[in-house]
C-alpha cells in the first residue's frame, strides 16, 4: 500500500510531468498539502525532502517550495545548454567541447558555446544575459581566475534560484557549493613531484598560477610530496605567476633563471609553462633535462610538440567534458543529481626529466 507521504510525491511529479507546474512555480503551501491529502505537517514535510532530495523541488527560507525540475523538454522547444569556457580553440579546451558534444547531440540538445577570456567582467555580462532572458535550460562553466575573489558568485546562486542548473567543468569556486568534473590537482602536483623525487632529484623548484584556484592546489600537492621525504622548501625558488605575467613568461626570462637558480629540476603549473620554461632555458644555453629536469601538467599538445618533449600528468579532458554533459543532461531530462567527480592524472613520461644521483 501507497504510504501517504509517497502519495503526495506522485502527485507533485505528475504535475511536474503533465506540465501544470513548471520550472520556478511555486508549490502549494504546506497548509495547502495538509488540507488536500489530510495528511499531518510531518508528512508534508517528509514528502518535500523526498522532492527535493531527487532535484525535482527546492525550498527557500522565507518563500516556500519551488519547482526546479526542468519542464521545457515538454515544450516544442529543445534543451539549451550552455558551455561557458574562459577559451574555446587553444590548449585542452577543444577536447573538453568535443566530449562535451559527444553527448549533447545524441541526447538532442543544442550546445551554446560562449567564451569568457578568463575576465571577470565577461563572465558578469554573459552570466547577467543568462538570468535575463532565462534562454538557456543549463550551464557548464570554467572558472574565471578562481584563486581571487569573484564578484560574480551571487549571479551563480541566481542562476540556481531560476532552476537553471549550473555544474563547473576542469575547476571551480570553493565558496560556491555547486558541482564540479575536473581532474584531481592536488594530486597531480603531488605527483609531478614525487616522480622527481623518484628521479633522485631534492633541489625541485616550482612555478605555479597565483590567481588561479588550480594553482594554489597543484601547489599543495607539490608540498605534500617534498614534505612527505622531509625534503627542505626554499620559498625563493616556487615563483608565484598571474595569468598576464604567464603569458609574457620569455621577456622576464631573467627573473625565472634567477629564481631557480640552484635548481635540478621543476615542477610547473601546466604545460604552457613547462613549455615557456624550455624556451627560457635553451635561449640561456641551459639543456633539459641535462642541466634541469622539467614537468608540465596537463598532457597537452604542447607536450608533445615541445622542443623537448615533455613528462606531464594526464588532463582527461575529453572524459571532462563527457562526464560533465552526462550529467548535466541526466538533471535536465531525468531529474539526476549531480555529485562532484574528480579523476585522477596519470604520469606520462617522455624526455625532459632525467635521473640524477644527488650529494
Amino acid at each position: 500500500m501507497q504510504k501517504k507521504y509517497e502519495q503526495i510525491v506522485g502527485w507533485v511529479n505528475e504535475q511536474i510531468q503533465n506540465g501544470t507546474l513548471i520550472r520556478g512555480d511555486r508549490l502549494p503551501s504546506e497548509n495547502e498539502l495538509m488540507e488536500r491529502f489530510g495528511v499531518s505537517r510531518q508528512t508534508v514535510r517528509r514528502a518535500l525532502e523526498e522532492l527535493t532530495e531527487s532535484g525535482s523541488v527546492e525550498g527557500r527560507r522565507g518563500s516556500g517550495t519551488y519547482v526546479t525540475a526542468n519542464t521545457r523538454r515538454y515544450t516544442d522547444r529543445e534543451v539549451r545548454i550552455a558551455v561557458m569556457l574562459t577559451y574555446v580553440d587553444t590548449y585542452i579546451f577543444p577536447a573538453i567541447i568535443k566530449g562535451i558534444e559527444s553527448v549533447l547531440t545524441p541526447e538532442g540538445c543544442t550546445m551554446q558555446i560562449v567564451m569568457t577570456d578568463n575576465a571577470v567582467e565577461k563572465e558578469r555580462m554573459l552570466l547577467k544575459e543568462f538570468i535575463r532572458t532565462q534562454s538557456v535550460d543549463g550551464i557548464i562553466a570554467e572558472t574565471v581566475k578562481s584563486g581571487l575573489p569573484n564578484p560574480n558568485l551571487n549571479l551563480y546562486r541566481e542562476l540556481e534560484k531560476l532552476g537553471i542548473p549550473v555544474l563547473f567543468v576542469n575547476s571551480f569556486y570553493t565558496d560556491l557549493d555547486i558541482p564540479h568534473v575536473s581532474m584531481d590537482d592536488r594530486m597531480a602536483g603531488y605527483l609531478a613531484a614525487r616522480h622527481l623525487i623518484e628521479c633522485g632529484h631534492r633541489r625541485i623548484g616550482g612555478i605555479f598560477k597565483a590567481d588561479d584556484g588550480q594553482g594554489h592546489l597543484r601547489y599543495a600537492g607539490y608540498m605534500d610530496a617534498l614534505m612527505e621525504k622531509d625534503i627542505k622548501v626554499r620559498g625563493g625558488q616556487v615563483i608565484w605567476v598571474d595569468s598576464e605575467q604567464l603569458k609574457n613568461m620569455e621577456e622576464e626570462s631573467a627573473g625565472f633563471q634567477k629564481r631557480l637558480k640552484g635548481c635540478t629540476a621543476c615542477v610547473c603549473y601546466n604545460d604552457e609553462t613547462a613549455y615557456k620554461l624550455v624556451r627560457i632555458c635553451q635561449t640561456a644555453g641551459k639543456c633539459v633535462p641535462e642541466d634541469i629536469s622539467i614537468i608540465g601538467i596537463d598532457n597537452s599538445a604542447l607536450a608533445q610538440f615541445c622542443p623537448v618533449p615533455l613528462t606531464s600528468l594526464e588532463n582527461p579532458a575529453e572524459e571532462l567534458g563527457r562526464t560533465a554533459a552526462e550529467m548535466m543532461t541526466g538533471r535536465i531530462l531525468r531529474n539526476e543529481k549531480m555529485e562532484s567527480r574528480e579523476f585522477e592524472p596519470e604520469l606520462v613520461m617522455r624526455s625532459s626529466v632525467r635521473v640524477v644521483h644527488e650529494i
